[in-house]
């Protein structure tokens, strides 16, 4: 038998193969935060000091998830929010468009470690729909506790863990 069929069928049978392989392509574990506490005047406020500590505290609490992706919104208190992490697993911290949050999940989706993701009050819960999990109650204005875990399972179904946050005046363990 020629080469070339030999080859072509060889390779045929490896992506028959593999292709089961890229469908299970999702994170093991997505989180989803709201930022931390932030200032009350401006528009793209900072954190507050009781922020930068929650943000710490979230760091030292998922530091060893294994989360290899950080995403946040292009504000700067989610990107404060989600810095801490980022610096501690040594990845980079990605923006993303909270106004397109099907591309958002789409991204996620090809990945195959766990991820954080930081958003806003109004953004979360839409977020873990869409990763088909169930967010609960909305989230109010003063709460910057919640901290979603959505765990995929490989028969399609999706387990929603809700986690607090470590309170800013407490200090990681």
């Amino acid at each position: 038998m020629p080469l070339f069929p030999r080859l072509s069928g060889a390779c045929a049978l490896l992506l028959v193969l593999l292709a089961p392989c890229a469908a299970l392509a999702e994170p093991s574990a997505i989180y989803l935060v709201r930022h931390a506490e932030k200032a009350a005047e401006g528009k793209d406020p900072d954190l507050t000091p009781q922020g930068r500590q929650r943000a710490q505290n979230i760091a030292a609490m998922l530091a060893r998830t294994g989360i290899a992706h950080v995403f946040s919104t292009p504000t700067k208190r989610t990107r404060q929010s989600a810095q801490p992490l980022a610096q501690a697993t040594g990845s980079t911290v990605q923006l993303y468009d909270p106004k397109t949050p099907q591309a958002l999940v789409a991204q996620v989706k090809t990945l195959s470690r766990p991820v954080l993701v930081v958003g806003h009050s109004n953004t979360l819960s839409e977020l873990v729909r869409l990763f088909g999990g169930e967010p609960g109650t909305d989230i109010a204005d003063n709460e910057y506790d919640r901290l979603y875990q959505i765990i995929p399972g490989r028969d399609a179904t999706v387990t929603t863990v809700l986690l607090t946050s470590l309170p800013a005046s407490g200090t990681a363990p």
